[in-house]
């Protein structure tokens, strides 16, 4: 018998299998690790928050969300964010528009600046503004003699709410207007459109999307913020927001209360995440129907 002679062919169909076999163990590996830890750090506790909730039965979580003081946490939350993402909303834009459409001296700094309540503690943020409208900051003394009110108040929960949530609607917009170009624009100008008319018409409606994606992750970011409004509000039923009242509940050992509240949060972060979903979806069929268009 003669021995079975391996061909080059045949050497090279062996190394694609065996590469086959290891990217695709590879790939096993990596999908296992990211479902464990999925599930371990994101799908364990919102089960067990819910599990904690309803543990007691429907009735007692109910009740639990309907005491005065979770309800006016409920409110002060959607006060503060009905305030906060139109500012943000409408600074970012601002910022983007300026930043993309438009060459100047400074541009560089003023993109870093935005970025500054990433790199910022939110407890830092908060701890600003004390220094700034505190009764020994720089604006208290003329603040307490004309008594307005900034600090420990709806007023200094919105700005410090308003300043960790600011990047998100102007690094959304940014690198799409850049990438967008302002052909358009200066296309409208010349043929003698006004200012408004462009942005209106022309910048709008081509960055629909994208603002409300940085909308949506402002609002999320607003509803959960806790760390800056926290320095900037006293533990009062008045100024409390839902994190803030979370943790009261926590302290005061009122451990269905707290678990109950928190469901409100978990049930906005996942309406955020099917929101954010959806409008990636959205923005995906887009932008292939304008890349079908196109070809």
């Amino acid at each position: 018998m003669t021995a079975a002679v391996a061909t080059p062919s045949s050497i090279m169909i062996r190394r694609i299998h065996g590469r086959s076999a290891a990217a695709a163990w590879t790939q096993t590996v990596c999908i296992l690790t990211t479902l464990g830890f999925i599930g371990l750090f994101l799908l364990l506790p919102l089960v067990s928050v819910f599990y904690e909730a309803f543990r007691r039965g429907w009735q007692q979580y109910v009740d639990a969300l309907k005491s005065p003081d979770s309800l006016h946490a409920m409110k002060m939350t959607l006060l503060v964010a009905a305030i906060a993402v139109p500012l943000n909303t409408l600074f970012g834009v601002a910022a983007a528009w300026c930043i993309a459409k438009f060459q100047f001296k400074g541009k560089a700094l003023l993109t870093t600046l935005i970025d500054v309540p990433f790199a910022v503690s939110p407890v830092i943020s908060g701890m600003i503004f004390v220094l700034i409208f505190g009764h020994s900051g720089l604006l208290g003394p003329w603040l307490d003699a004309h008594n307005i009110t900034i600090l420990f108040a709806l007023p200094g929960m919105v700005l410090a709410t308003t300043f960790v949530t600011f990047p998100f609607v102007a690094r959304e917009l940014i690198p799409l207007m850049q990438e967008q170009g302002s052909q358009e624009e200066q296309a409208a100008i010349s043929l003698g459109a006004s200012g408004w008319q462009t942005f209106f018409r022309i910048t709008l409606p081509n960055i629909k999307w994208g603002l409300l994606y940085g909308v949506i992750l402002c609002n999320a970011r607003a509803m959960g913020e806790f760390g800056a409004v926290n320095v900037v509000t006293v533990n009062s039923p008045d100024t409390n927001t839902i994190p803030r009242e979370i943790e009261n509940l926590y302290n005061g050992f009122n451990i269905p209360g707290a678990f109950a509240l928190s469901t409100v949060l978990a049930m906005l972060g996942l309406i955020t995440l099917i929101a954010k979903t959806l409008l990636e979806w959205k923005i995906r069929r887009n932008a292939l129907a304008t890349a079908d268009s196109e070809s």
